[in-house]
């Protein structure tokens, strides 16, 4: 079995950050909508609105948990990535935390990736920084930082 990339695991906490920590109740998240209108804990868990507040650890556990899905969907749609430099498996695990496994599933990007065109997969990657309709600076920067990890690996 393939363990989840460090790389993978740095980008997810670079650009979800643990989040919504009151000063009323220092050291645990709260529920809070993301940009893309999705109630989410802690570093990006999609949860319910009236889900209880969390640690940093219990955040952990779930960025755990939610990386492994991504890795496993991300090696089911671009099998080749398990053969390829960690960079590029972090990258794209990274892209399928955070946009889901039906997007990658669908995506020009896939077939980009399964090409092993690498140049043509992070210019696919770049077009992914819509929420709400909107441009997001933070999903430039991120697909940014994956297209790096996808070119430099």
């Amino acid at each position: 079995m393939i363990a989840v990339p460090k790389a993978a695991i740095d980008l997810a906490k670079r650009f979800e950050g643990f989040h919504r920590v009151p000063k009323h109740d220092p050291g645990r998240a709260h529920p809070y909508i993301c940009p893309a209108g999705y109630w989410t804990i802690g570093y990006g868990h999609v949860c319910t609105p009236d889900h209880p507040p969390i640690t940093e650890a219990e955040a952990e556990a779930y960025l755990a948990q939610d990386l492994q899905i991504a890795l496993a969907a991300t090696l089911r749609y671009c099998p080749l990535l398990a053969a390829e430099p960690e960079g590029r498996l972090a990258a794209i695990v990274d892209f399928t935390f955070n946009l889901g496994a039906g997007r990658l599933q669908t995506s020009t990007l896939r077939r980009r990736i399964n090409q092993r065109d690498w140049q043509a997969a992070a210019h696919e990657l770049r077009r992914w920084v819509y929420g709400g309709g909107k441009v997001l600076s933070g999903l430039v920067a991120r697909r940014s930082a994956e297209a790096a990890w996808l070119l430099n690996a």
